[in-house]
Formats: structure tokens, C-alpha cells, sequence
């Protein structure tokens, strides 16, 4: 059975500021429901992640004060979202989610957070509406209980996963994969074990071909046993913030591309949404769904 991470406090209140990027988590869910590409019972809703994992991936210190809501006001500027106990809450229950994907994917396949991620993590600071890192936590929980031993991210999103990059900088179990526009946030990239930057107005054609070159490159040289697919869709090009030319339907096929390929070769692949900024809430939300309804056609 599909099944997708998602509970009440992944919508949060904000200010308008904030609201209208937050909103597709309460609407993706009534969408992908609504169309009947999945049922009520696909929903699992996670529990608060432990401590203890939390700090197998982030500093000690960072959490506690994380936790406590004591960060600098430095560091609240640099998540982006104003520090609350709610967005604590919600950030550690998003964590929970990804993690309890991990076991369904090796059950059914493939499993998904309609949240996480949160590429801009740090083991030590958030960054870019990130204040944990969901697959790095998910990946190391992997290691950890010796559920995998070569894991590949494959991140999508168009802005560097720079904090999954730092995280797993001296772990060669994990391979980092990043794809991203490459004079797009961060200004400063870190190194991921492949970084390819794409150049402003980046097509179709020009996305697909160097993800297939490059994905199937990956599968052969890492042999990874899992993959964390970090699936933003602010490639578009009506995104705010994307500067790439990726259609709707160049996206769509991105995310078959990374399906079938997890399917075909018989890797368990868990997705987190990961970014999406279009004027359009439509192409927001239509661009996500595709995700979930690919995954669905794919593998059941």
C-alpha cells in the first residue's frame, strides 16, 4: 500500500507573509484525495521524532537551544520563519515522518512525506525554511539500524542541498547527488559528492537529458540500496524563485524518470516535497500531485 506521511500540524498559522507557500500541505492531500489517486488509509500521521535521533545527524547544542527556543536572532533570520514552539513541533513531527517512510518504501517500494525536505539543514544551523534535516536524520537512521549500506540522495530541488552536502561530507555511505540552478540560493554551494549547477533558462530537453546521464551513471557506479528523492518543483518555469525553464510536464517526467528507475532497478525510494514557488497555486500543486500520481501508476 502507498503510503504518505502527513498530520494536522505540517499547516501552520503564519503570518501572510508566510501563508501562501505553507498552504499546499492542507491542500495537496484534499487534491490527490479528491481525485481518488489515493484513499484516507494511504495517510499515516507521525509522532514528535525522539531526541535521540534527532542528534545522531544535528549538534547537541543546536537542538537543545533549537528546542528552547533560544536561537540568536541571527540565526531565527536565517531559517526564515519566526521561531515558535509550534514550528518546533512541527519541524520534529515532519522528521518522524521521513523516518517512518523509510519502512514503508521497504515494504511497498516507495513511500512519501507530503513535507521534509529540508535540504538547508545543518548538522549545527537552519537555513532557507529548514531548521532539520529530514533525509539526513531518515539516512542515518538507516545506517544505524543496518537497513541499508550504500544510500543515494538524488536532490532535485533547484537550490543545492547544501546542508544535506555538509552533513554527509565524510560519510562515504552516502552518496550526494544535487541538481540545481547554479546561480540560485545558496550563494555560498557547499560540495555535494556530485554537484551539477544548470545555467539560467535551462529547457526541457537540455534538464532531462543530463538528470537520465547522470541518474544512470549514479545507479551503476553507487549500487545504492536505498534513495532519498528530494523532489522540489520550483524548476518550473512560472516558479518565483526557480530561474529554469522546466515545464510542467518536463517536471512530470523528471519525477517518472527517478521512479521508474528506483522500480526497475528494485531500490526503496522515499520522497519529500522539498520547494515550490509559482504565482500560480495551480502549478504548485498540480506539479507536486504529479509526484504522487506517477508513484502510484509506477508502482502499484
Amino acid at each position: 500500500m502507498f503510503k504518505i506521511a502527513w498530520a494536522t500540524n505540517y499547516v501552520l498559522p503564519l503570518p501572510p507573509s508566510h501563508r501562501f507557500p505553507m498552504s499546499k500541505y492542507e491542500v495537496l492531500p484534499q487534491q490527490l484525495l479528491h481525485e481518488g489517486t489515493v484513499h484516507p488509509e494511504n495517510f499515516f500521521a507521525p509522532k514528535p521524532a525522539a531526541e535521540a535521533l534527532i542528534t545522531k545527524t544535528h549538534d547537541g547544542d543546536y537542538w537543545k537551544r533549537l528546542s528552547a527556543l533560544e536561537l540568536s536572532p541571527q540565526e531565527v533570520r536565517r531559517t526564515g520563519f519566526p521561531l515558535s514552539q509550534q514550528l518546533v513541533d512541527r519541524e520534529v513531527t515532519i522528521m518522524q515522518g521521513t523516518v517512518q517512510c523509510t519502512q514503508y518504501a521497504m515494504q511497498y517500494g516507495v513511500s512519501m512525506n507530503i513535507a521534509g525536505g529540508t535540504h538547508h539543514a545543518f548538522t549545527n544551523r537552519g537555513e532557507g525554511f529548514c531548521l532539520l534535516n529530514d533525509i539526513a536524520i531518515a539516512a542515518n537512521y538507516l545506517l544505524d539500524q543496518q537497513q541499508a549500506k550504500k544510500i543515494l540522495v538524488v536532490d532535485l530541488d533547484v537550490h543545492q542541498g547544501n546542508g544535506t552536502a555538509q552533513i554527509f561530507r565524510n560519510e562515504p555511505r552516502v552518496f550526494t547527488f544535487s541538481m540545481h540552478g547554479a546561480n540560485n540560493y545558496p550563494l555560498h554551494k557547499e560540495h555535494s559528492d556530485l554537484d551539477i549547477g544548470l545555467p539560467d533558462g535551462t529547457n526541457d530537453s537540455f534538464y532531462l537529458k543530463t538528470l537520465e546521464v547522470n541518474l544512470n551513471n549514479l545507479l551503476d557506479s553507487v549500487q545504492p540500496d536505498f534513495i532519498f528523492f528530494q523532489s522540489g518543483v520550483d524548476i518550473l518555469d512560472t516558479d518565483k524563485l526557480g530561474k529554469l525553464s522546466v515545464s510542467r510536464e518536463g517536471c512530470k517526467q523528471r519525477d517518472r524518470m527517478v521512479l521508474e528507475a528506483a522500480k526497475r532497478n528494485k531500490i526503496p525510494l522515499v520522497a519529500s516535497m522539498g520547494g515550490g514557488y509559482s504565482e500560480n497555486f495551480r502549478d504548485i500543486i498540480e506539479a507536486h500531485a504529479n509526484t504522487y500520481r506517477l508513484a502510484q501508476e509506477i508502482f502499484f
